[in-house]
């Protein structure tokens, strides 16, 4: 495979400006593509060239295939790098882009397809020898088959959509009287957001954690695992917080879970990056999924690593292979993150407009990715992540300290953002110990603490 000369940045906000930062350092030209409503945007001001592929809605703009491969065209890049979300996980995106010639920076397309199936994702998973969670061996198509199925596995018992994710499409029954309406509701809400009915069955686990690890391939059956995330801080399947190392596993289980996971990706011969996710209770992990991109939360990785995951994922498209064995990489200290939304703290509700005032703090050990800036308007068509900080110390305390200094120094003025939340959070006692499981944050904003 070539060199690539070109990057075409097929997303937007602080991805976007993320990935052509990574362009610059590499002295790769980039064209940054934007709707109308993101002509403003930073990544569209900074990048080399840009080209308007369509108004707001994003099946018109950033989904739209035909015009990001015009793009390519009028412009001459040779690559495509897709971020996180909109085609990031499309395989049509991915096989046009190769009928064309065009480099997409991320896995090959028959592997987007099989982890983007969550049956045969994990049909996948087991024959890897990625340890699963107890569950239906397919679809459950009839309701004899979810009543079957849940007897089996015993209650109570997870509902989930074969596509997307979300959360939307996910049930959890109790008792037997439970089952029918939840394997109903589940088909309902998958056929509405997906396009696809079909859900199947899991084990529900009461208190988990939710771990996921960082996993590199070179697509000729080489990889590398670079430790894990916990992501347990959520919000309705959406994560909030996230750090490394999880301050639930010890030295031994990380580089166990990491080494089956490498070894896993060595013999799919998998190619960039992944992220293996899984949920871990009573000392026991069992996947969930697996997202072939880049995750939102990858500077955590970053910063206990030193590794820039960019730069490798561009390394690997361009044919040059990974840059470090595993005996190469090394974990240094605790990062976090959190995501900064333009949403009601309390509330949630999102809150676009102007920012008409905007510092971001800094010092040693604290990166913030955004692509905002003071008179910067977000438009209300897209996710609401604004922003996000990352802070790292060589210890897990150190790292909370600087955050508590960081969130302080924080201001956004203009708009209503989640900032309130981690003010609290990062003064919680739980929070302090690690002590949290998934459902800790909607529980504790239940209580009405937040």
């Amino acid at each position: 495979m070539p060199m690539i000369s070109k990057i075409l940045i097929a997303n937007r906000g602080e991805i976007a400006l993320r990935v052509l930062r990574a362009c610059k350092e590499l002295g790769i030209a980039s064209v940054a593509v934007h709707s109308t409503a993101d002509a403003d945007a930073m990544h569209v001001r900074l990048a080399d060239e840009s080209v308007c592929i369509g108004p707001p809605p994003s099946r018109e703009s950033y989904l739209n295939i035909h015009q990001i491969v015009a793009a390519c065209e009028i412009t001459g890049a040779d690559a495509v790098h897709p971020g996180y979300g909109f085609l990031s996980e499309n395989a049509k995106f991915a096989d046009i882009l190769e009928a064309h010639g065009i480099t997409f920076i991320g896995p090959t397309a028959e592997h987007i397809r099989i982890m983007g199936d969550k049956i045969t994702a994990k049909t996948t998973a087991q024959q890897l020898g990625i340890p699963v969670v107890p569950g239906s061996d397919g679809e459950v198509k009839t309701e004899t088959d979810a009543l079957r199925t849940a007897k089996e596995i015993g209650y109570p018992v997870l509902i989930k959509a074969t596509a997307g994710g979300g959360g939307r499409g996910m049930k959890v029954a109790r008792t037997e009287a439970d089952v029918l309406e939840a394997w109903s509701t589940a088909r309902t809400e998958a056929a509405a957001a997906f396009g696809n009915e079909s859900v199947y069955m899991e084990k529900y686990l009461g208190k988990p954690r939710h771990i996921e690890i960082q996993v590199f391939g070179d697509g000729e059956g080489n990889a590398v695992h670079l430790g894990e995330r916990d992501c347990s801080l959520q919000r309705r399947h959406q994560k909030v917080w996230e750090e490394a190392n999880s301050p639930a596993l010890n030295v031994e289980q990380r580089m166990k879970i990491g080494q089956i996971c490498a070894d896993a990706m060595k013999k799919l011969k998998y190619r960039g990056a992944g992220t293996i996710e899984f949920l871990y209770e009573n000392g026991e992990f069992y996947f969930i999924e697996m997202n072939t991109r880049l995750q939102v939360e990858h500077p955590v990785t970053e910063a206990i690593t030193g590794i820039d995951l960019v730069h490798e994922q561009i390394r690997v498209a361009s044919g040059g292979g990974l840059s470090v064995t595993q005996e190469d990489v090394h974990f240094h200290g605790h990062a976090i993150e959190c995501r900064i939304n333009a949403e009601d703290a309390r509330t949630f509700v999102p809150s676009p407009g102007t920012i008409t005032h905007f510092h971001a703090p800094g010092g040693l050990g604290v990166r913030i990715d955004s692509g905002a800036y003071q008179g910067y308007r977000i438009p209300p068509y897209y996710d609401s992540l604004i922003g996000k900080l990352i802070v790292h110390g060589r210890t897990r305390v150190e790292c909370m300290m600087r955050l508590r200094r960081a969130l302080d120094e924080f201001v956004v003025d203009g708009i209503k953002t989640t900032l309130p939340l981690f003010q609290d959070l990062v003064s919680n006692q739980d929070i302090a110990n690690g002590d949290y499981d998934i459902h800790w944050l909607e529980e504790y904003l239940a209580k009405g603490s937040a």
